[in-house]
């Protein structure tokens, strides 16, 4: 992935997360945007040429579908790789490619010898939830939340 590739993909990452951020964690869309962009620039310090980070575009012949960004084990997580965003353009949902893109990015970690590959996902994408349930992943964490009625 070209430096290019990673600024034209981040805006809708940044974007995306921002109003999952607003849905799930119920910041305001100004302090959602702001976190979001935070969060993804300190994971790609160096953007695409981060040290440590596997980004993909997904491709069928010619055409972009998708892509990946993955970081290799650190040592805050010495055994473990991390999926930190996989995206399937909206015109190519619903064709598998999603699930191709994991198995392709699963046989390259294999090569670095990782011997596990974790993600968070909101629990309202039952979508995503069950992909990766599909592809043999786990619940290992489980966050919950309660709204609290103000005092009357």
């Amino acid at each position: 992935m070209t430096e290019q590739d990673l600024a034209r993909l981040l805006r809708t990452l940044e974007q995306g997360y921002a109003e999952d951020l607003v849905v799930n964690r119920g910041l305001t869309p100004e302090a959602a945007l702001e976190r979001s962009v935070t969060q993804i620039r300190e994971s790609l310090p160096a953007g695409a040429a981060t040290e440590g980070t596997l980004l993909r575009l997904g491709r069928v012949d010619d055409t972009e579908i998708g892509w990946i960004w993955v970081s290799l084990p650190t040592s805050a997580a010495p055994g473990q790789a991390w999926i930190h965003n996989i995206e399937v353009h909206p015109a190519h949902r619903g064709r598998g490619y999603a699930r191709r893109m994991i198995q392709l990015i699963e046989v390259e970690l294999a090569k670095h010898k990782v011997p596990e590959l974790g993600l968070n996902v909101f629990g309202t994408n039952a979508v995503a939830i069950g992909l990766y349930q599909s592809l043999g992943f786990e619940v290992i964490s489980q966050q919950m939340a309660k709204p609290i009625a103000p005092a009357g």
